[in-house]
């Protein structure tokens, strides 16, 4: 009974961190889809790597190696693939939780950061004559234009909606404040499943450990 329990535990972590690998190369080939395309600029110029195509690349990589180190190490059964997952999904838990503590505690700074730095963007985004910019994407996804309106522009982009509308930064701002709710259960529920996963890892990892495979290739 206990072996079919293992065994089950062993397919269970095969399938969901294959979805998972599977999920994180159509992330990574969309971002970098998006790097070939265009000539993205990014919203946050402090953080100039902060693009929307370079996120996507980056969470890509992510979530394909560390499914990929989870995926590998159930099915063959290794000790040190296992560990190496276990120990990369603690840190980004560490991470998320450590974000968004920040996140809670400095809201009002960093209101004020990215109302500063959405302003440097946009000045400078009208200075490069680029084919699709992450203003574009924004005003496009989120039906706004400039910071606080249409204004902020001295030649509107075609992205701009037509009629009047608000600026993206108070859409943005109104949006996370709606599906704050909704974003703090993702975060939850990513959490629980990196731990279901920590578990499921560790579980293997022991029952190798007694068996005596713990190097098995």
């Amino acid at each position: 009974m206990a072996q079919n329990c293992l065994k089950c535990l062993k397919y269970t972590m095969c399938v969901v961190n294959l979805l998972c690998f599977m999920c994180g190369m159509a992330v990574f080939g969309f971002g970098v889809y998006m790097m070939t395309i265009s000539k993205v600029s990014s919203l946050i110029p402090t953080l100039a790597s902060l693009n929307v195509a370079n996120l996507l690349f980056t969470i890509g990589i992510i979530i394909t190696c560390v499914s990929f180190l989870g995926f590998l190490g159930a099915l063959k059964e290794n000790r040190c693939l296992l560990i190496a997952f276990f120990v990369l999904l603690f840190m980004l838990m560490l991470a998320e939780l450590a974000g968004a503590c920040l996140l809670l505690v400095n809201e009002e700074k960093i209101n004020n950061f990215l109302e500063t730095d959405l302003k440097t963007s946009l000045k400078t985004t009208e200075t490069k004559n680029t084919s699709m910019t992450d203003w574009d994407i924004v005003q496009k996804t989120f039906m706004c234009c400039g910071v606080f309106n249409a204004s902020d522009w001295k030649v509107q982009p075609a992205s701009c909606c037509k009629q009047p509308c608000d600026g993206c930064y108070t859409k943005l701002k109104k949006w996370f404040d709606e599906n704050l709710l909704t974003v703090g259960v993702g975060v939850i529920v990513l959490c629980i499943v990196e731990v279901l996963g920590m578990c499921f890892s560790m579980t293997l990892f022991c029952h190798i450990s007694r068996s005596g495979l713990g190097y098995k290739l």
